[in-house]
């Protein structure tokens, strides 16, 4: 499903014209970037939540060469799945 498939999708079950749930789904999508960005968690009751995570540095190799390297820190977002969400995927 592409973005365009979600908003026409949200947009039948809301009742809103496309152009309407175009602009809060980029607003949603783009305060959620915002609040992850600052290292907040965002957690939404029955559906789940979204966390950053802090990966340390740690030693690879690069799949070409075989040369071990460093591979440095950087964070993640994770997503842990809401008892409410994992139902209704099971049920499907």
């Amino acid at each position: 499903m592409t973005k365009k498939d979600f908003v026409e999708a949200v947009s039948q079950i809301a009742g809103l014209s496309k152009k309407d749930t175009d602009t809060s789904v980029n607003a949603v999508l783009t305060a959620l970037q915002d609040l992850l960005s600052k290292g907040e968690s965002i957690t939404f009751p029955g559906f789940g939540s979204f966390t950053v995570k802090e990966r340390a540095e740690r030693n690879g190799r690069n799949p070409s060469t075989g040369r071990p390297i460093k591979i440095p820190a950087s964070k993640a977002v994770a997503f842990k799945v809401g008892s409410g969400l994992k139902e209704a995927v099971n049920k499907g």
